[in-house]
């Protein structure tokens, strides 16, 4: 009697659904990049890093995951004093210090092995807006120091800073923001 309560007990295991593990972003290794056409003369690029997030990621069923991660307009890295300075100023974000960027994940749309379109709502200078990310799944495993799951992800999209309120200057100063983000994400404990 005892093998078939352990039968019947595995059977139920392996049937049962496997469900999302929640990650929780590397900050040191997650970087939001961005680049713009700059009157014609330069591509200029800037950057997010640092910030949190958490994916909850279903390998199985990849649809099923989500992903949510925010952080301070004010983390902006330019290279230049000058030119956050006038980001941060009334001609584009007007920023106060706790004044957030925001992604929620609304859908998944799985395209290849390790491929989807994620779509989600972007909040930027408080106006939010759908927008799709051309995703990667570079790898998932055990972290070869950490020993713990570990997954790193790249994506691209591109905006419209006049979605956001952000956008004077257009078009001398490009409209379009091209985004490339690359991150690590470890499994939460």
């Amino acid at each position: 009697m005892k093998k078939i309560v352990s039968i019947a007990a595995l059977a139920t295991l392996l049937a049962a659904p496997v469900v999302a593990e929640t990650y929780v972003l590397d900050a040191s290794h997650s970087q939001i990049v961005f680049s713009y056409n700059h009157l014609g003369f330069s591509t200029s690029y800037g950057m997010f890093s640092g910030f949190d997030g958490e994916i909850d990621f279903d390998q199985a069923d990849p649809a099923a995951s989500s992903v949510t991660v925010s952080f301070p307009v004010r983390t902006m890295l330019t290279g230049w004093e000058g030119r956050f300075n006038h980001f941060m100023s009334a001609d584009f974000f007007d920023a106060a210090d706790d004044e957030m960027v925001s992604f929620t994940s609304t859908g998944i749309e799985v395209t290849g092995d390790t491929t989807a379109l994620i779509t989600g709502d972007l909040t930027l200078n408080g106006v939010t807006k759908s927008v799709v990310l051309d995703a990667t799944l570079n790898q998932a495993g055990t972290h070869p120091m950490e020993n713990k799951g570990w997954a790193g992800f790249d994506a691209t999209t591109t905006l419209l800073r006049s979605d956001f309120n952000v956008g004077n200057f257009a078009p001398f100063v490009s409209d379009e923001v091209a985004v490339m983000i690359s991150i690590e994400a470890m499994q939460a404990e």
